[in-house]
């Protein structure tokens, strides 16, 4: 353990001996450490009042690491970021106060307080400016909780210090390392800040129309209110989608459960759900491989969705898929059950691939494709099938009328299945939950279709359900989708 672990350890242990009501009543330094790096000297410690942290910083210095306050200089660094510098040793100590910067209402109100307040929020047609403002605010909270928001400004002054510094440029590569990211965190800071300004000016505006009685200068800034309400929404949705590979292209494969012919149909029924889907969002949707039923549907089928974000969207519907209906091939008309299993991989690129393929550990298969397709189709050895041996996950193309093109897309769907496989056991290496092709059982139901007795889609993981099953199966499964979506992110955050 050097200086600065030990230095942490001694600032931790120092929080825990003060008295509870000491450290509430001085509006005390937390002493988390949040940012930490032993190679330049630096430390960075949140407060929670800006008017605290010099003072708090000369305490940490003078009485945990024992310098005398003539040795202490202030840094000159960003307004909310208070640094103190012992020349003789080179070592730093930064205050980051996220309070100071924090917007109000005329009467110190936050969109802090307007969430912790609980104003209830009802539908846009009928809720009143509170129920507009408190589904704003809640928007704005989820937004800052995707993006870590306490974690994104520590880094940020973090950043500042660094491009301060003189000889920064000295190294061009990595200043502009430091620069891009510095300008990513403040252009999301800016914006979550505007938002937040926004809704409390809209605020005081509403107030003082109720105050003054101007009825004009109320429903415009209702109006206002409005339209802000449905763009922190959109821009809600966009914090759902930041992980990493969220933005990327996918392949969507449906495979019918047990059941024959009524099972291969649903299959076809879901697959043709997600091509609707796709090209409502208009993505690219390009069919991979499809091995059609004996009577109706089909067995199996992949396709290329291609465009921002459709993994991010996609992934939500992973698992099991049911189906309750009187069946169109029972001439007796009894109810049946049909499932069909949906997987969803990311297309990540040759430079950001998880898992490198070698040559070696191919088997190649070629033989003639099966199914509606034409003379040539039928008649040349033009299907491909690729077969990673150590892992036994296998990848299939047949439309494509070239064996070349078929070799090509065949690779790049197997790429992306040995990918996630990849991320699923890092993944599971750290003790977080993944969904991946290898995973998928016909115990893990996620949705049910009912056609008869009655007519409902329920989502069995956020319960959230429609009673028009014609409209989700041509497409319209965004709901379904950002209930997941936002159901995920409070699960990440309980845990």
């Amino acid at each position: 353990m050097g200086f600065f672990p030990n230095l942490m350890k001694t600032l931790y242990s120092r929080s825990l001996s003060l008295p509870q009501n000491s450290r509430r009543r001085n509006q005390k330094l937390s002493l988390l450490i949040s940012s930490f790096t032993e190679s330049n000297k630096t430390l960075i410690v949140q407060t929670t009042n800006s008017q605290s942290t010099i003072r708090s910083g000369f305490r940490v210095l003078k009485h945990t690491l024992a310098f005398s306050s003539s040795e202490i200089q202030t840094m000159k660094v960003p307004a909310s970021f208070h640094g103190l510098l012992v020349p003789s040793t080179g070592v730093r100590c930064g205050f980051c106060s996220l309070a100071a910067t924090e917007p109000r209402t005329s009467d110190g109100l936050t969109v802090n307080g307007i969430v912790a307040g609980r104003w209830p929020i009802l539908d846009e047609n009928e809720g009143d400016w509170k129920s507009h403002a408190a589904a704003i605010a809640q928007s704005i909270q989820l937004i800052k909780k995707r993006l870590q928001w306490k974690k994104m400004i520590v880094r940020l002054e973090m950043l500042s210090a660094e491009l301060n510094k003189a000889d920064l440029w000295d190294d061009p590569v990595h200043a502009g390392k430091i620069s891009r990211e510095h300008g990513s965190l403040m252009g999301k800071m800016k914006e979550v800040n505007r938002y937040e300004r926004e809704l409390l000016e809209h605020i005081d505006m509403l107030k003082l129309a109720r105050e003054e009685n101007d009825g004009e200068l109320e429903s415009e800034s209702l109006r206002a209110l409005l339209m802000m309400r449905s763009s922190v929404k959109e821009k809600e949705l966009e914090a759902l989608l930041a992980g990493e590979q969220d933005s990327c292209s996918c392949f969507i494969e449906v495979q019918a459960g047990a059941g024959g012919t009524e099972s291969m149909d649903w299959a076809a029924m879901v697959m043709s759900m997600y091509k609707s889907w796709a090209e409502c969002h208009r993505y690219g949707v390009t069919v991979v491989d499809e091995m059609p039923g004996e009577i109706a549907g089909i067995k199996r089928a992949t396709i290329k969705v291609d465009g921002e974000y459709a993994f991010g969207y996609a992934k939500a519907e992973v698992g099991v898929h049911r189906l309750v209906r009187i069946s169109p091939f029972d001439s007796a008309n009894r109810r049946h059950t049909s499932f069909a299993a949906v997987a969803v991989t990311p297309i990540l690129g040759d430079t950001s691939s998880h898992f490198q393929i070698n040559e070696s550990d191919l088997r190649i298969e070629r033989f003639r494709a099966g199914g509606p397709g034409g003379q040539h189709a039928n008649t040349t050895e033009s299907a491909v099938r690729i077969v990673h041996i150590p892992t036994g996950v296998t990848a299939t193309c047949q439309n494509e009328r070239s064996q070349h093109q078929n070799k090509a897309m065949a690779m790049a769907v197997l790429q992306s299945r040995l990918d996630q496989l990849e991320m699923t056991r890092q993944a599971q290496l750290n003790a977080q939950h993944t969904q991946s092709l290898t995973e998928i059982s016909w115990g893990n139901q996620i949705r049910t279709y009912v056609l008869h007795p009655y007519r409902m889609v329920k989502d069995l993981r956020t319960n959230y359900e429609v009673s028009d099953p014609d409209s989700v199966l041509e497409g319209d499964l965004d709901g379904f989708i950002l209930s997941f979506l936002s159901a995920s992110l409070d699960k990440d955050k309980d845990n």
